[in-house]
């Protein structure tokens, strides 16, 4: 793999996406194919994924250190490209900071929209134990056609692997399968969380072949163009510059980025915690072994 090429300057307000982790790349790769002159920072909490099996507490502390982060790097819009945070926590991050000069979108109702217009009436669900036991897509689905059902499975084994690059495994396949078995006859079926595209071939080995598998990240590409449309103030005027951020591993960050989004991602800019607050930070200045947070 080719070095990463050096981070640019980016437009005075570029748009932010954020994701526990390397998932929601998928969908920045759809946004950049539809929108692919607007700047971009994305941000990879990577260091602390998975959001999935934590409480809702931390899930809504974290949500809101990364949408601070990116308002603070001057994105006016903020795309939630994380299903977990997108289902418990969008509301809370939009009451906390959406305003006229600042907006905060979600994947949870994109994806119900596509969802019920290819349905023929019973829409399966795979998700992470937080996004499933929110039952928002079911929620989202049901304001919508409140005829169709809808079967949610909680699948925690699925991220992990894609964040291994197990996607080709027979752990895979076996989980894969396992899954599928718990969601009875569906005609269509949501990718709840954006790691799990990367296990369609997985999906399409497993499913019967009149069941549409949905990924929800071009639909909400083509929706963020409909709502541009309405709202064009919030748009980057950019010239397609991206800045990738991760509170992780920077280097296989980069090597899993290359993954989603099929091409060399900028150098990887690192963030970490400190003090409550997500800060730019030099990789390896975590403490190891014990220590005592100050009070």
């Amino acid at each position: 793999m080719s070095e990463s090429p050096a981070p640019t300057p980016l437009s005075n307000h570029p748009i932010g996406v954020f994701d526990s982790g390397y998932g929601g790349l998928s969908v920045l790769r759809e946004l950049r194919r539809v929108l692919p002159n607007e700047d971009y920072i994305y941000l990879g909490d990577s260091g602390r994924a998975p959001y999935g099996g934590r409480d809702l507490a931390t899930v809504l502390d974290f949500a809101e250190q990364c949408v601070d982060l990116l308002f603070a790097e001057g994105c006016k819009l903020v795309v939630v490209a994380c299903h977990t945070v997108s289902c418990v926590a969008l509301r809370h991050l939009q009451q906390l900071h959406a305003d006229t000069e600042r907006r905060i979108l979600g994947v949870t109702i994109p994806a119900a929209e596509n969802a019920v217009a290819v349905s023929k009436g019973h829409i399966g669900f795979l998700g992470t134990r937080r996004t499933v036991s929110s039952h928002t897509f079911r929620t989202e689905v049901a304001k919508l056609d409140s005829q169709v059902k809808v079967t949610e499975v909680a699948a925690p084994l699925l991220a992990p692997i894609v964040e291994e690059g197990w996607e080709e495994s027979e752990i895979a396949r076996l989980s894969v399968e396992q899954y599928l078995t718990q969601l009875g006859e569906v005609d269509t079926l949501v990718l709840g969380c954006t790691h799990y595209p990367l296990l369609r071939g997985m999906f399409q080995q497993s499913l019967p072949k009149e069941v549409h598998l949905l990924d929800p990240a071009p639909y909400l590409a083509q929706r963020l163009v409909d709502w541009f449309g309405r709202h064009p103030d919030f748009r980057s005027q950019g010239t397609g510059k991206l800045r990738v951020l991760s509170s992780g591993d920077t280097v296989r960050f980069a090597k899993n980025a290359t993954r989603f989004l099929g091409y060399v991602p900028p150098l990887i800019e690192h963030v970490a915690e400190r003090n409550g607050r997500l800060i730019f930070s030099p990789e390896g200045e975590e403490p190891t072994g014990q220590f005592v947070r100050a009070v």
